[in-house]
């Protein structure tokens, strides 16, 4: 892709969900203002829903719902990542 494509490509909007009680649980301090920035991109809608009723998959690691699809890592930070690499 040249530079002009990609200066004015339109990026598509990418929707996350996450489970409250998940973020909780997992989401670590110091990864906050990490967090904050990623969801603050223009391209990055974001919703928190109260229980998405995955309990298993709750309790066992931290998860989000990318575009639909179930992403899910080792810990907060990872999470980070894989969302990023996902809307990228």
């Amino acid at each position: 892709m040249n530079m002009i494509q990609k200066l004015f490509s339109k990026q598509k909007k990418a929707k996350i969900e996450f489970c409250q009680r998940n973020l909780e649980q997992f989401l670590q301090e110091e990864n906050y203002a990490a967090y904050n920035q990623f969801l603050s991109r223009k391209n990055v809608e974001h919703k928190e829903f109260e229980c998405q009723s995955r309990c298993k998959d709750c309790r066992m690691s931290p998860y989000a719902m990318v575009n639909g699809d179930f992403v899910t890592a080792e810990n907060s930070d990872e999470l980070l990542k894989k969302m990023a690499e996902y809307i990228d």
